[in-house]
């Protein structure tokens, strides 16, 4: 399994009956997760004297609670694979998301030592990342303090105005970033009549999805085709290939398939593997999902 452990402002303090305890910064939160089957005693604190609650409904989707919590504010994460901090603007909002997955702190880890290593190699490359479903931007922040030229790509006005906030409170604003509102696929299929190639590629596909025009995306029926039209825009030798996914149904072997079936040329090595978090109340760790990595 890929941990991320290397967080300081950020941990699961504890879980149970369907819901996970929560510190973001100072802040302690309550949401809900389906992965926590199991009923066990909530006796630390913390889900008592929590600063907020979601409260998931019987008819779907819920809402929050609050106790004592602004209506914004930040935490930092300090990767051992680059020096920039990087800084993150939260704030909850629908269906109880705060505007980071911190399990994804693995994945900047490993493709951050993989960007700074081939920049020490070669100083002059120019490394070039696609970040496809690019939400708040960690993945493209984490790319950008390890040396990469980064293309974030959104469906949401929102969410990369969301990812430029936290550009700037990084102190990345000024990184070379081109910041994309597009439907994730149409924009791949345009960079590929225009002859762009990348050295490496990240998408984090929702389970569902509309694009800005009501595009339909079921992440079952269209990730294999994105990946096959991806595989497309590698350079000649790129760096790595990941896929994130949240869906119980593409499992880690499901992830490796795709990436050894579409990516066999180029002779690389894929490992796919649940993401966790840890839990420190307990010293088990929480399933976040899968992700497969291919990487030279």
């Amino acid at each position: 399994m890929f941990i991320a452990d290397n967080w300081k402002d950020y941990e699961v303090i504890d879980t149970s009956a369907g819901e996970k305890l929560e510190r973001w910064g100072e802040y302690i939160l309550v949401r809900p997760d389906p992965q926590v089957i199991w009923d066990t005693p909530k006796t630390l604190k913390g889900w008592t004297k929590m600063n907020g609650h979601y409260h998931r409904s019987s008819k779907g989707g819920g809402e929050w609670e609050f106790f004592s919590l602004p209506q914004q504010w930040q935490i930092h994460y300090q990767s051992p694979s680059f020096e920039k901090e990087l800084t993150f603007n939260l704030k909850p909002f629908s269906f109880k998301h705060t505007g980071l997955f911190p399990e994804q702190a693995a994945n900047w880890d490993w493709f951050g030592k993989k960007i700074a290593n081939a920049r020490k190699t070669n100083p002059d490359r120019q490394i070039k990342v696609l970040n496809l479903f690019a939400y708040t931007g960690g993945a493209t922040l984490a790319a950008a303090a390890a040396g990469a030229n980064v293309t974030h790509v959104d469906a949401s006005k929102g969410m990369v105005g969301w990812a430029k906030e936290n550009a700037t409170s990084s102190g990345l604003i000024d990184a070379p970033i081109r910041w994309i509102v597009d439907d994730c696929v149409k924009f791949v299929q345009r960079e590929i009549r225009r002859g762009n190639h990348y050295d490496a590629i990240i998408m984090d596909p929702p389970s569902y999805g509309r694009g800005p025009k009501g595009e339909i995306w079921k992440i079952e029926e269209a990730i294999y085709p994105l990946v096959q039209l991806c595989a497309g825009l590698l350079s000649e030798d790129p760096l790595f290939f990941l896929i994130n996914s949240y869906t119980t149904g593409l499992q880690p072997a499901v992830l490796s398939y795709m990436l050894s079936t579409e990516l066999k040329k180029y002779n690389g090595t894929v490992d796919s593997q649940e993401v966790g978090l840890p839990v420190s109340s307990n010293g088990l760790v929480l399933p976040c999902g899968a992700s497969g990595r291919w990487s030279r």
